[in-house]
């Protein structure tokens, strides 16, 4: 196989590794975010998560387009081959160590995103419930005692407040 393919595939992994980084101290600012219910740095936050969510898959398609180079010159990469046999397939033993660490902390870096992300998502539902509340009560949003037709809770609201003004 191509030696610069392995050094493409090196630099892949260390700004992939690097992106999820950025990701997990993203997730860590938009929980404290969250939990102040902080809507202006949660907008930024939000801005800043796009572009690194683009960056990422970016970076992914590298990785996978030079993983797919890479399988065309060797018969015995699969698309069953785990990453752990292919790293292990690397010309030098330098170079296979350097992969096998990156490729540790790059799997335990999005499992901690994919972590903070699950919790965010929570706190996200309890501010929007919170929110949703707070409107209801502002609007005299009334929940009555018997269900409605459609098998929910009715609702019914007072005007509290002459839209038109």
């Amino acid at each position: 196989m191509n030696s610069s393919l392995w050094q493409d595939l090196t630099e892949v992994f260390i700004k992939l590794t690097g992106a999820y980084e950025s990701a997990i101290a993203i997730g860590k600012r938009k929980h404290a975010a969250l939990v102040m219910i902080d809507m202006k740095d949660l907008s930024r936050i939000l801005d800043e998560e796009q572009l690194l969510i683009a960056k990422i898959q970016r970076l992914e398609k590298q990785r996978g387009s030079i993983l797919s180079q890479m399988a065309q010159s060797e018969p015995s990469i699969t698309s069953e081959t785990k990453m752990e046999e292919f790293i292990a397939l690397a010309p030098t033993r330098a170079l296979e160590v350097q992969l096998r660490t990156l490729h540790q902390q790059l799997s335990a870096n999005v499992a901690e995103t994919i972590r903070l992300r699950d919790n965010n998502q929570i706190l996200a539902q309890g501010a929007l419930d919170a929110v949703n509340f707070h409107l209801n009560r502002l609007g005299g949003a009334t929940v009555d005692q018997t269900y409605s037709n459609k098998g929910g809770t009715g609702v019914t609201y007072r005007k509290n407040f002459n839209f038109k003004a």
